[in-house]
């Protein structure tokens, strides 16, 4: 059984990260993709396929063209898991200000 893949994956990779940021405003076709990139046209199409399976791009036939549209909703995924820890960071640094705050008036008599 061939797992589906997730965001996660997608994001996982810097090129598949680049092709995102391209394409988030506008679409773009594959080989204006690929000439962005020091790889073969077909290593692109495999990343674009990935995104495709992840749900965060979809491809439409234009023409003699397969152009590339950003479908980012499946990032608020990622932004709620991430969310999670900013949380948790930002409760540990506001308790480390604290504590800075109280050596702080200890020895300075602040």
């Amino acid at each position: 059984m061939i797992a589906r893949r997730d965001v996660y994956q997608a994001i996982a990779d810097p090129t598949r990260r680049a092709i995102i940021n391209m394409i988030a405003d506008h679409p773009h076709n594959v080989n204006s993709i690929a000439e962005n990139f020091d790889m073969s046209r077909q290593a692109i199409s495999l990343h674009v396929k990935i995104l495709m399976d992840c749900g965060l791009i979809t491809v439409q036939q234009r023409g003699r063209d397969r152009f590339c549209e950003a479908k980012l909703d499946q990032l608020s995924e990622v932004s709620a898991w991430v969310d999670q820890y900013r949380k948790h960071w930002e409760s540990k640094l506001d308790a480390l200000e604290k504590y800075l705050e109280i050596l702080k008036k200890e020895k300075y008599g602040k």
